[in-house]
């Protein structure tokens, strides 16, 4: 940071006040335009602003239209289950998802009952959406198919991949309660019915979501800063950058550029909410620093710029970076998460260093009202708050305290600190993140789920989703003769073309290969399943044959989630390091921040973990868990880290590295505790879709934040800072100041 010095002082800068130096700035030459460009500039960057929340705001509901929930499309192509999917493809024209009518009864059905529900499959047939037979086929519907004991019976529906799943199941549900006699359960399942209810659970994200994340954050920014106008005007900042980053999402998802889902649909809107709007405090707190020595809003405004500029553009940059070494992942998930959220942290900085300061000048001082800052004099701040301690001149209240303890006790309270977050990062070792049952990811009623449930009741529970064996020509039999000697496979047959065949027809052949259908008799998303499909590859190992379907999606996009979690994490950490060394000038600073944070991350991770099994009692976590709570954890925890060790800097130059620390953790501890309590609620936000993943994401993040708030920015670092002293700077000429 700038060193700054009216060339008149006979003291050395570490002896002066805060309140002198902030004297000695008023000679420096704030900017001052002329009256046209005073009234021009903002009206135009409000304008710009305006027209592009015009255009992005429309567009928010639209961007489900452009989202996939499907799992399949996230794996990389070099995975075996893609491969089986390609091939499965070549034996079928259509690409549809099979949806599982089951309709169960209390007693034994009769014949006159079976040969009612045998008519029922034309019904079906002509919902819309749902695919039509295949010459020579007459019926694409395979069903009424009873149950061995004869209490239900299930039709596997072809529903088209490009049908608006959600409508085609609800109308396939309609249709089957209709057809149910009285004494009769109709279910709508399997693959198109658990897609369509977790699309259904996704619908929030719209409205809910953006809703419940703007109200909290309203209500702490009302609590916190005790102004009408100042928490609209921040709230404006977060919704304007949203929008702007909204456009461009959905301008990229609907070019094909990006893969856009669900989950990072929902991320986006909290991160953009989160980050303007803690990048908007610290410069509403600098702002508001520079009133009470100016009386010039534009003079304020320039000093508030010049101090928050660095810390935000440089926070801003760590999340950006952090976020873009998601694009060397190998899911299409992760690697699309990376630009999306990318884009919205540029629209948030670009908010917060545009867009607010506009309103700033606007608004001046009514901005804080009823509690405007009052212009001090340097003669008066230097004799109010007197402090014993050097560096905590004028600072009062939780943060003289939290000073105080930290200059008489500062290397008990960095090992107590250190203590607290390895006992909380013990609980890791319970974390179960090796993916979950897609009918755990609904945290609601879900007719899909309850339907699979009593599908495993009365048939094999995999039925409508078999594993697809593509095998070399002529090697079928052999292949059927390993499946089912599987304990876990029922049946196995090889494709003989659409409908139901001639029996004894050829096997279809494409391109020297056959397809073979194998019945699990466990639930195709179950951990059996999928240590049934290792099982198998390890059986057909060396032989040419490629295993997909539901359950080997699962499977492959769980172990590429954990191979990118080894990949991405150091690489990320070395970015980090990097730039936060470009940042602070210095090697070690940089070495122990990121020591805080992983620290933080990993004690989050295992309260988190504990909570999930003790608590909540969730069936595990999703593969990618660990991975995203680790790259906005990691960089949003280095967010506050930065605001105050650039601040420490600053003062340090003036004061003393020991006073630096003291005055700089007072004078960001109100700002920093305020932007990590708001980036909290935000992230808690996300529990208000009933979807697993975003529920644990919304947990590990916001208790992962007020733990990085709280205990590493407030007392960790700082301390630790403290008992270092100058050697804290090494290598920079600030390791070698006087004190």
């Amino acid at each position: 940071m700038e060193r700054l010095d009216d060339g008149n002082s006979t003291s050395s800068p570490r002896e002066r006040s805060a309140s002198e130096y902030y004297k000695s700035a008023k000679t420096r030459g704030d900017f001052s335009p002329r009256r046209w460009l005073r009234i021009t500039l903002p009206a135009l960057i409000l304008v710009l602003w305006l027209v592009a929340a015009s255009f992005g705001g429309p567009t928010f509901g639209k961007l489900s239209g452009v989202s996939t929930n499907d799992q399949a499309s996230f794996l990389p192509a070099s995975a075996e289950s893609t491969k089986a999917s390609e091939w499965q493809q070549k034996f079928s024209d259509t690409q549809a998802v099979p949806a599982i009518i089951l309709i169960t009864a209390e007693k034994k059905l009769s014949p006159e009952q079976l040969g009612v529900l045998a008519k029922a499959s034309s019904n079906f047939a002509e919902v819309g959406g749902v695919q039509a037979p295949q010459p020579p086929a007459t019926s694409s519907i395979a069903g009424p198919i009873p149950s061995q004991d004869g209490l239900a019976v299930e039709f596997i529906v072809p529903v088209s991949k490009d049908a608006e799943s959600k409508t085609v199941i609800a109308k396939l549900r309609t249709v089957a309660n209709d057809l149910a006699p009285d004494g009769m359960r109709a279910y709508v399942t399997g693959p198109a019915g658990l897609s369509a209810d977790l699309v259904s659970a996704f619908g929030g994200i719209d409205g809910i979501l953006l809703v419940v994340a703007l109200a909290a954050v309203l209500v702490i920014l009302l609590i916190v800063y005790r102004s009408i106008v100042l928490p609209f005007i921040v709230l404006l900042t977060s919704v304007f950058a949203l929008t702007g980053a909204i456009l461009l999402v959905y301008a990229f998802a609907s070019w094909g550029w990006i893969t856009l889902n669900g989950q990072s649909q929902g991320i986006l809107s909290i991160l953009v909410i989160g980050a303007a709007t803690d990048y908007s405090l610290l410069l509403v707190s600098r702002f508001r620093e520079a009133l009470e020595h100016t009386e010039q809003r534009w003079a304020a405004i320039g000093r508030a710029i010049r101090g928050a500029w660095e810390p935000i553009l440089a926070s801003g940059g760590t999340v950006i970076v952090a976020l873009l070494c998601l694009l060397i992942s190998d899911l299409n998930s992760n690697r699309s998460l990376g630009p999306i959220a990318a884009i919205g942290i540029v629209f948030s900085l670009a908010a917060a260093l545009t867009f607010l300061p506009a309103l700033l000048v606007v608004f001046g001082r009514v901005a804080f009202w009823p509690f405007k800052p009052k212009l001090q004099e340097a003669s008066d701040q230097h004799h109010q708050h007197r402090a014993e301690v050097s560096g905590l001149e004028g600072i009062s209240g939780l943060w003289a305290r939290v000073g105080g303890l930290i200059s008489r006790r500062p290397r008990w309270s960095w090992i107590i600190a250190s203590v607290l977050l390895l006992a909380g990062a013990a609980g890791v070792l319970q974390l179960q993140a090796n993916g979950v049952p897609q009918t755990a990811l609904i945290l609601k009623q879900s007719d899909a789920v309850d339907g699979q449930q009593a599908l495993a009741k009365h048939f094999d529970a995999g039925s409508g989703s078999p594993l697809v064996v593509i095998v070399p020509q002529g090697s079928a039999q052999e292949a059927i003769k390993t499946l089912t000697a599987n304990a876990n496979i029922s049946d196995a047959t090889a494709y003989q073309g659409p409908g139901r065949p001639a029996q004894g027809a050829p096997a279809v052949v494409k391109d020297g290969k056959e397809m073979i259908d194998a019945t699990l008799t466990v639930p195709a998303d179950s951990a059996e399943a999928e240590e049934t499909v290792k099982e198998l590859r390890q059986a057909f190992s060396g032989k040419d044959v490629l295993i997909g379907g539901v359950t080997a999606v699962a499977l492959d996009t769980n172990q590429t989630a954990q191979q990118d979690l080894l990949k991405i994490i150091p690489i990320v950490l070395l970015v980090i390091l990097f730039i936060l060394m470009l940042l602070l000038r210095s090697v070690l600073a940089p070495v122990l921040l990121i020591g805080s944070v992983v620290l933080s991350y990993l004690a989050a991770l295992g309260v988190s973990a504990l909570v999930f099994n003790q608590i909540f009692h969730f069936p595990g976590a999703d593969a990618a868990v660990p991975l995203f709570s680790f790259v906005f954890l990691v960089a949003l925890g280095v967010d506050y880290n930065i605001f105050l060790m650039t601040r420490v800097r600053e003062e340090s130059f003036k004061l003393g590295t020991r006073p630096g620390v003291l005055r700089g953790l007072g004078v960001t501890g109100g700002v920093i505790t305020s932007a990590g309590v708001v980036l909290a609620a935000t992230f808690a936000a996300l529990g208000v879709i009933p979807i697993l993943f975003l529920a644990q994401i919304s947990f590990i993040v916001a208790f992962g934040v007020l733990v990085d708030t709280v205990l590493v920015r407030s007392i960790l670092v700082p301390a630790l800072a403290y008992d270092i002293g100058k050697a804290i700077w090494w290598p920079s000429k600030l390791s070698r100041q006087a004190k």
